[in-house]
């Protein structure tokens, strides 16, 4: 299948050229679109040197700091032309393991409409996180999973792959979120249309280089929109059996 990884980044340099790299050679026939949101830190064009060296690697520059939803949908509109048949969302700090990449694809190949790097099935985890994070990020995908009804267990992994007409026929550009909230809302959307979702267990490994961008905001946004969510799809159902 014709593969694309789709990588928003902000201020990624210490880890732009060797992520790059490691995906070329885990996958040496998937493509590369970069989204840079115009990094103080010069990762655009630092990915722009890369991309120039090795080839099958698109740098799309943003005139600013958008958003990872922003970023996505912007990405997303890009590739979803009819050029390829699977896109892969990652982050690009190593915290997700280039060397799954075509385990995602061959998942995808044997039917999955969207493949999810999971933290929360058996496999799963996490290293290098402080307990009070595992335990809030844990908490939070129990709560999205209840509330909303989907089935995956780890809605806010951001390490992915989407069958390209799947994604496509949600339309991710029309989505509202940002923050890992888009994330669930890309899950939310595809649950409801009966999409083939399976999860696969990923070690979620915190950065060694540069500065998360997880913050309070984020999660209480993220928080907010779900339950905001759940309550609409509850009046619509008791709407419809009056």
């Amino acid at each position: 299948m014709r593969s694309v990884v789709v990588l928003p980044t902000y201020n990624e340099a210490g880890n732009i050229d060797p992520f790059l790299r490691a995906v070329r050679e885990a996958s040496p026939t998937t493509d590369i679109l970069v989204v840079d949101d115009n990094s103080p830190d010069g990762t655009g064009a630092l990915a722009k040197a890369v991309a120039d060296e090795l080839g099958q690697i698109e740098v799309l520059h943003r005139p600013g700091k958008q958003g990872l939803g922003s970023a996505y949908r912007e990405g997303f509109a890009k590739v979803l032309d009819g050029s390829h048949d699977l896109v892969i969302s990652m982050d690009a700090d190593f915290s997700h393991d280039p060397r799954r990449i075509n385990e995602f694809i061959q998942c995808v190949e044997d039917g999955a409409d969207i493949v999810i790097g999971s933290r929360y099935v058996t496999g799963g985890g996490t290293t290098d996180w402080p307990i009070h994070r595992q335990l809030l990020s844990r908490w939070g995908n129990a709560y999205t999973r209840t509330i909303l009804g989907v089935p995956a267990r780890d809605c806010t992994s951001g390490y992915r792959a989407y069958r390209a007409s799947s994604l496509a026929s949600i339309d991710p550009t029309s989505t509202s979120a940002e923050g890992y909230a888009f994330l669930t809302e890309l899950v939310l959307r595809l649950s409801r249309e009966g999409a083939s979702v399976v999860e696969v267990p990923i070690i979620f490994r915190d950065r060694t280089e540069g500065k998360s961008k997880m913050s309070g905001r984020i999660i209480v946004e993220s928080m907010l929109l779900v339950t905001r969510w759940g309550l609409r799809d509850r009046i619509k159902r008791i709407s419809g059996r009056r």
